[in-house]
């Protein structure tokens, strides 16, 4: 399993912009790829960016342009550029990696299910 330490959320005024951050344990952070999650009470986890050990990038529709997912393998993190942040984008947010799901294919990162241990998160709330 690899280990995952999410950081940088906050409470940040519309409009605004954060950087979260995820240190993953272990060698293999270079050879993996990586995703941004977010979950709300009630409402089940879903998924928002990902990025491949290539770093070729993929967004959900609702986030695109606004949410820029990046990676720095030297020190294993992957970041998520939030800006111009929405009240609806208040969620725990949440990183994973391939190495810690058994799905497989393409799309491993939208089997949300399939995972088999998560971070801690941190929550982003976006309020006046």
């Amino acid at each position: 399993q690899v280990q995952l330490v999410e950081s940088g959320g906050g409470l940040v005024q519309p409009g605004g912009s954060l950087r979260l951050s995820c240190v993953a344990s272990g060698s293999i952070f270079s050879i993996s790829a990586m995703g941004w999650y977010r979950q709300t009470p009630g409402k089940q986890r879903e998924w928002v960016a990902v990025i491949t050990k290539l770093g070729s990038t993929n967004y959900e529709d609702s986030v695109k342009g606004r949410f820029t997912i990046s990676r720095d393998n030297a020190n294993n993190t992957v970041y998520l550029q939030i800006d111009s942040l929405k009240p609806e984008d208040t969620a725990v947010y949440y990183c994973n990696t391939d190495r810690n799901t058994r799905a497989y294919g393409v799309y491993w990162y939208r089997a949300i299910q399939a995972f088999t241990s998560w971070g801690q998160g941190t929550q982003v709330t976006v309020s006046s």
